[in-house]
């Protein structure tokens, strides 16, 4: 079932003294389905913020529809069923953070028992129980984006939207933040999330989105996305002193490393070749690494890609290449 669908969604802002019109989405058509961890991906913007505002009510579009949880974007019905942290969250600093989850769980309609165990849980498991009656307004920046991760969640939503939820954190909070969000799919939440933090989205996402000045150039699983092709082998190695020599005049770029030489190589067959002389020169590997296409290469591919590329345009509704939105 999908719990998220745009068709054809355009959005156009007029400002300044001269009206100027600038167009933010041209035409996006996407399809999240229940249960998936959905990336949603591009540059600044890209205009994924302006999608996240139409998806939860907070804008409209100038074109298109945009349905959650098979009603209307901003129907009060489907924004009782969703949690939201926005890029940029905005609480009252004079609340504690047991205070702000009890204000959001009041507007669920939570009783009051289910409120307090709801938020007590909360707060500890986004890391916060230490300060839990501080106000607001003590919290670091990482600490108000746990804050705002804990109200998005009360209201145990079926779909979670998440707007550069690791900004702020550092690597334990983002390592916590990615267990919660794997948790969320094991209990059959839907999770909808942009970040520029391309690592994140890689070790997380079912499928992703990649948005450009508007336009959605490519959607799918990264199996489906990204080129398999082997782009090259690195091999770390030792040696003994007197074999360094003869090894090094390898065919491949040869690069000094923190833990012995390190070699670039074409492809498997010479990594291969270089191993086994190795070994007879009693020398010993450290670490064999192939290279394939990343998210980050697929990324920056289609962000200096130019819109007028043919390749680029892409079916009705933004994908990429002839590439479908598969799902």
């Amino acid at each position: 079932m999908a719990v998220l669908h745009v068709s054809d969604l355009r959005k156009t802002f007029t400002r300044g003294f001269l009206r100027r019109r600038t167009e933010a989405l041209r035409g996006i058509t996407l399809t999240v389905e229940r249960g998936e961890i959905f990336g949603f991906l591009g540059p600044n913007g890209a205009g994924k913020t302006t999608t996240i505002k139409i998806l939860m009510g907070l804008i409209f579009p100038s074109g298109g529809k945009a349905e959650v949880l098979g009603l209307r974007a901003g129907d009060p019905a489907a924004k009782a069923r969703v949690g939201y942290l926005p890029e940029n969250p905005y609480f009252y600093d004079y609340l504690s953070v047991r205070e702000l989850l009890d204000m959001v769980g009041r507007l669920h309609g939570l009783p009051a028992a289910t409120r307090r165990r709801r938020g007590d849980a909360l707060v500890e498991r986004v890391g916060l129980s230490h300060a839990a009656d501080r106000p607001l307004r003590s919290f670091s920046k990482g600490m108000l984006q746990r804050a705002g991760l804990a109200q998005a969640l009360i209201g145990e939503p079926e779909l979670v939207v998440l707007d550069e939820p690791m900004s702020g954190l550092d690597p334990v909070g983002r390592k916590e933040v990615r267990d919660l969000v794997l948790e969320l799919r094991e209990q059959g939440t839907t999770v909808f999330f942009c970040t520029h933090i391309l690592a994140d989205a890689s070790a997380l996402c079912d499928r992703v989105g990649i948005l450009v000045r508007g336009r959605l150039r490519d959607v799918g699983s990264q199996a489906e996305l990204l080129d398999p092709r082997l782009l090259g082998v690195d091999v770390v190695w030792q040696a003994p002193a007197d074999a360094v020599d003869g090894l090094r005049r390898f065919e491949g770029q040869h690069r000094e490393a923190a833990e012995g030489h390190l070699l670039s190589v074409a492809d498997l067959d010479q990594a291969d070749a270089f191993v086994r002389a190795l070994l007879q020169a009693g020398g010993r590997l450290l670490q064999l690494q192939p290279h394939r296409q990343s998210l980050e290469a697929l990324l920056m591919s289609e962000v200096e890609r130019p819109d007028d590329d043919p390749g680029g345009e892409g079916p009705p509704g933004g994908a990429a290449d002839g590439r479908e939105a598969r799902r």
